[in-house]
């Protein structure tokens, strides 16, 4: 393929690979995102630090918006730089959560990736989550006792 073709088709993949993260993320389809991170992906997604391993990554994003009847994870203003079978990502975020009670909850910041294309296609490698601001009353989990 056309080297310029080929760098396309690259940055197109990588940015369908981070839609395809909101998508999972909304519809709460947490296997999904085995399509999204590498299998020894790590994360820095606020507390607790750095998470090692996709099924780390998984858990914690799901018992984070377990909480929330709803969610709308939206991302633009994608950059890709891709360099042979690695690359970068970065997009700007923003998502609204829905508590039971009909609380509102935003976040808005931005996704700095690391990727790696593997026969199954990109993954990301390494996901920073940085919080810029956010508005409303995060819910907290309730308690099992």
């Amino acid at each position: 393929m056309d080297s310029d073709l080929q760098r396309v088709a690259d940055q197109r993949a990588i940015t369908d690979t981070a839609i395809r993260y909101t998508w999972a993320l909304d519809q709460k389809k947490w296997a999904e995102l085995d399509t999204v991170f590498a299998a020894d992906a790590t994360a820095m997604l606020g507390s607790p630090g750095v998470l090692e391993g996709r099924t780390a990554i998984v858990e914690r994003i799901s018992s984070a918006l377990s909480i929330f009847v709803d969610s709308q994870h939206l991302v633009g203003n994608h950059q890709v730089v891709v360099d042979g079978n690695t690359g970068t990502h970065r997009c700007y975020l923003q998502a609204q959560h829905i508590s039971s009670d009909g609380g509102l909850w935003m976040v808005a910041g931005r996704y700095e990736d690391q990727l790696e294309r593997l026969p199954e296609g990109w993954r990301i490698t390494h996901r920073d989550l940085i919080v810029m601001w956010t508005q409303g009353d995060r819910p907290k989990p309730k308690s099992s006792d």
